[in-house]
Formats: structure tokens, C-alpha cells, sequence
């Protein structure tokens, strides 16, 4: 598949946080179709980008210490942005089978600009993590209470972002918070969503590696959809639209 398609430029952007093995094979299906692919190593201490930098295509960026998955992907979009008008997120824990983008490509109205999120199918079958079951029901319950989109998967990291905007928002949450906020002020800017089922494994080849830890990331995901409802309560759409504008401003 040619980098560049009616909709416009794509470009993989994967965060990476020891995933030393699994991200080699998440690397090597990205590239098969074609596009610039962007490994955002964020501090891992198991040699889990080694090698990658070497690979056509691929761009190795560095955070020296772990600052979190969003901090991750907003470095990856910042450096896609360069060359792409789309980034296709995928995670590095070989949950997701990166050739099927081009279903969340084919899944773009002719002019628009939306979010495109792969939902993640199964998500009730005995593979998945408990864990994985409740964080998403939690999530898609505050999304919609913080006027944030209503799609059925608001924590998979299987997405595809428009570019520059999304990077215009002004999300700021550091770590898994990112991805849910993400969809909260979207809305709030009237950029769309679209959803695509996408297929999921819970048991890659070498083991899953995941750094959700429920107890810690309920209270950050707590104060991040705490602070938007807030703002959804009290600030009229158009202000808080407005707010964010002011913010990128200053930044």
C-alpha cells in the first residue's frame, strides 16, 4: 500500500515501553504496508528498540526516562505531522495486528477529518484480562459523562488520528489518561468519530506485557474525567473550546 491514499498521508506512530518482545514483529507487519513508521521508545530498559532504528521506514525516537504512553504518542505525532496528514497508533504489546489499518483507512467519509477507533472485539471472551473488561466499562461510562464521544472501545490504542489537529486539542494527560481525553475534547471541537471492529489477542507469542495497574490508573483516570466534567458543567461549549485554543497559544 502506497504511504499516500485519496484520504491523504499515513504514517504509524507506536509508542513502546519494554516490549522488547513483541515490538519487533509489531514493527515488521506496520511496515508492510508501506508507511513511515515512528517507534516512540519511552525510557524501556530491555533493548526492546534496539535494532529498529536500522529497519527502512522506521524512526526511532527516545524519551531517556518513562514520562507515559501519552507523552509517548504526542512526540510520535508531533514528529509524523512532518511528513503524514494521519497517524495510525498501535500499541507494542502485539495485541492488534497492525495490517488491518487499512480497514480503519477504508472506514474515512470522502472529506472529513475524524478520529477513526479500532474497537476491540471479544472483549468479553475468556482470553481477556478482567482487568481489561472493567478499565473500558469505566472508561466508556466518563467519556460519555464528560460529553466526550460515544463510541463502545475508549481505551484501545488502535486508532487513527487526523494531523495537525488532534495535536491542536491540547490533551495533556501523560499517560493512559491521554487516549480517553482525547476523545472528550474532540467532541468538544466538533472533530468526529468513527468506529471499526478490529480483532485482539491477549496472548502474543513470548507473553502480553502491560503496564495498566488498575488501583493507581483508576485514580488518575478519576481526576483527568473529574477535571473535563467540571469544565463540561460549568464552561459553555464554545468557552471551553475556547480555553483550549488560549492554551495552545501560551504553550
Amino acid at each position: 500500500m502506497d504511504a499516500a491514499s485519496p484520504a491523504g498521508r499515513f504514517a504509524f506512530v507506536i509508542p513502546l515501553y519494554t516490549h522488547g518482545r513483541t515490538a519487533r514483529e509489531v514493527v515488521e507487519q506496520a511496515r508492510t504496508l508501506g508507511f513511515p513508521v515512528f517507534v516512540v521508545d519511552d525510557g524501556s530498559n530491555d533493548g526492546g528498540a534496539e535494532g529498529l532504528g536500522g529497519l527502512s521506514g522506521v524512526v526511532v525516537l527516545r524519551h531517556e526516562t518513562n514520562r507515559g504512553k501519552g507523552a509517548a504518542l504526542r512526540t510520535g505525532l508531533a514528529a509524523a505531522a512532518g511528513v503524514a496528514d494521519w497517524a495510525i497508533t498501535v500499541d507494542a504489546d502485539g495485541q492488534h495486528e497492525p495490517r488491518q489499518a487499512t480497514e480503519l483507512i477504508a472506514a474515512i467519509p470522502a472529506g472529513e477529518r475524524p478520529i477513526v477507533v479500532g474497537r476491540r472485539e471479544g472483549m468479553d471472551g475468556p482470553d481477556t484480562p478482567w482487568k481489561s473488561r472493567f478499565g473500558r466499562r469505566f472508561s466508556n461510562f466518563w467519556v460519555r459523562a464528560g460529553g466526550g464521544h460515544r463510541v463502545r472501545d475508549t481505551q484501545t490504542g488502535f486508532r487513527i488520528y487526523p494531523l495537525p489537529e488532534t495535536l491542536q486539542l491540547g490533551a495533556r494527560a501523560n499517560r493512559f489518561q491521554f487516549e480517553v481525553e482525547v476523545l472528550i475534547v474532540a467532541r468538544w471541537k466538533g472533530i468526529p468519530a468513527v468506529e471499526v471492529p478490529v480483532r485482539v489477542t491477549y496472548s502474543p507469542p513470548g507473553g502480553r506485557v502491560t503496564h495498566y495497574r488498575p488501583f493507581i490508573d483508576f485514580w488518575r483516570n478519576s481526576a483527568v474525567f473529574g477535571r473535563l466534567i467540571v469544565a463540561r458543567m460549568f464552561l459553555p461549549r464554545r468557552v471551553r473550546a475556547r480555553r483550549i485554543e488560549v492554551r495552545l497559544d501560551g504553550a
